[in-house]
């Protein structure tokens, strides 16, 4: 890992430079020039197939490039294990949520606090030594308005809550930056707003890149859009410039389904 003192990186959260990767002929990603300043708050949006989960894959280190560098608050992450990255400050949700049902929201969140601050994943049989760790797990639910089911089994809590309850899973390791590829996945429309208004409450400090197929909440609540093609960016800019771009319009807004 490499330090990285250059005015291309100051002030920037996460940056990508010429990131590609392709399998045999399929070109995934295509020299992705990204820049993320510290408190973004930033869409990616594109059509089915523009590759657009494939670049979070690349930047938490699920998929290696071919070549480009990723750097995280200006150290080159690029040959980083996702666990590394995480440890650094990088931290992501998925399209599906995999959480632990069987445990209730507090229990989960202490854990992933206690697994951040290196403490034994025994937690819940010494809770006075840990007694920190969950009074940190809470203020976590209390935040992403989850205090009130802290203690509901999980397998038992409406879908919007599990999704936010991912997020709080990812808060638990305190990033510098968060990557939410579709949180409200598999949300009713009606709720998917209000994920998205616990996400904008969340600290300036920390740097956000979601991926969202709702344009509605694309536009409400970014303030930078990039808009993803054939695994290349094909535009970025302001929610206004992006609505106004006839050649956005062309590939993406008005003829083809978003995914």
């Amino acid at each position: 890992m490499s330090a990285i003192d250059t005015s291309a990186s100051a002030g920037l959260a996460l940056s990508t430079r010429g990131l590609s990767r392709s399998f045999g002929s399929l070109v995934v990603a295509r020299d992705i020039e990204l820049n993320l300043p510290v408190g973004a708050r930033y869409a990616l949006i594109g059509p089915n197939g523009a590759g657009k989960t494939t670049l979070i894959n690349l930047m938490t280190g699920m998929l290696a490039p071919n070549s480009g560098q990723i750097v995280l608050g200006g150290q080159d992450i690029t040959a980083l294990s996702p666990q590394a990255r995480v440890k650094l400050g990088l931290a992501r949700t998925f399209q599906i949520n995999s959480l632990f049902a069987h445990l209730n929201p507090l229990e989960a969140v202490t854990l992933a606090v206690c697994e951040r601050r290196g403490i034994s994943p025994r937690f819940w049989q010494n809770i006075a030594v840990n007694k920190d760790a969950i009074e940190e797990a809470y203020d976590i639910l209390v935040r992403l308005k989850l205090g009130d089911v802290a203690y509901q089994p999980t397998r038992e809590l409406p879908y919007g809550r599990q999704r936010l309850l991912e997020i709080a899973l990812a808060l638990a390791t305190k990033p510098k930056v968060l990557l939410l590829d579709e949180p409200a996945a598999g949300v009713p429309q009606e709720e998917s707003g209000d994920i998205f208004e616990v996400v904008a409450s969340l600290s300036n400090d920390l740097t956000l890149l979601f991926i969202e197929h709702d344009m509605h909440v694309v536009f409400r609540f970014a303030t930078h859009i990039i808009v993803l093609v054939g695994g290349a960016v094909f535009t970025e800019g302001s929610p206004a410039q992006i609505a106004a771009d006839p050649g956005v319009r062309e590939v993406y807004l008005g003829k083809r389904h978003h995914g």
